[in-house]
């Protein structure tokens, strides 16, 4: 793999045993020759139906499954999963700080790092509150946090918005375009929102309908992030939206 290029995926096809089916005689076919190539410092959204694979095809960049025919080469990932699967009896500074100690870090080393980035995420003053006691934006910034922390070159986001509402979906938004440049981090996003997509991604990858292989990609020409009202969000949400045959 190439010094310039931080996740790449090639002729990547994988299957899982269908429930109520035993493993060795029935399995689901869920990616089909997936090709894909992040550059370092690239933000790639991916799009595409509900249940086509977009998760896993996360995990399987991330090395949590291996693939049944294909490659996969990646620089170390962080992974935020949808929910953000926060511990609900730890406070909201010793969640973020969760990532650095199990890497070893001491826990007021850790809690000293998460201080930093609960300054940058907006979240100060909420360091000792449960996450029940917090908004879903809120979990969802400390859950960034410690994906944040730990450092690693690539951060992968699943759906990292799916839980929240339209106008906390547009609040979140905003604090992640200011984390990722000052983290200076490639991304790797899935996301049903082709508008989020439009917005953030340096390109966009569109997936077909199970099992899923990769139908087009968009390019926008201006740089990201993106105005959500211009011509180039609205082109590229058509064009995506097109794709997918979906009307706009």
């Amino acid at each position: 793999m190439s010094e310039s290029i931080a996740v790449e995926l090639t002729e990547v096809s994988f299957s899982r045993p269908q429930r109520g089916h035993k493993a060795d005689k029935a399995r689901l076919q869920v990616l089909d020759g997936i090709d894909l190539q992040v550059a370092t410092g690239e933000t790639v959204a991916i799009v595409g139906p509900n249940g086509c694979g977009k998760s896993t095809l996360l995990e399987l960049a991330c090395g949590l499954i291996e693939p049944d025919l294909g490659a996969v080469q990646a620089d170390p990932i962080a992974l935020m999963p949808q929910r953000g699967l926060l511990m609900p009896w730890a406070s909201a500074l010793d969640n973020a700080a969760l990532g650095l100690r199990a890497e070893g870090a001491s826990k007021s080393d850790a809690r000293d790092t998460a201080r930093e980035w609960f300054s940058r995420l907006g979240l100060e003053g909420f360091e000792s509150v449960r996450p029940n006691e917090l908004s879903g934006g809120m979990r969802q910034r400390v859950a960034l946090a410690r994906t944040l922390m730990t450092g690693r070159p690539v951060i992968a986001l699943d759906e990292p918005f799916a839980a929240l509402d339209a106008l906390s979906r547009i609040e979140a938004r905003n604090w992640l375009l200011d984390a990722l440049p000052e983290a200076g981090r490639t991304v790797l996003l899935v996301t049903h929102d082709v508008e989020e997509a439009a917005i953030l991604a340096d390109r966009i990858l569109v997936l077909s309908k199970r099992p899923a292989s990769v139908i087009a990609e968009v390019a926008p020409a201006s740089a990201a992030p993106r105005d959500r009202t211009s011509d180039e969000v609205l082109g590229s949400r058509e064009q995506i939206l097109a794709f997918l045959g979906v009307e706009g």
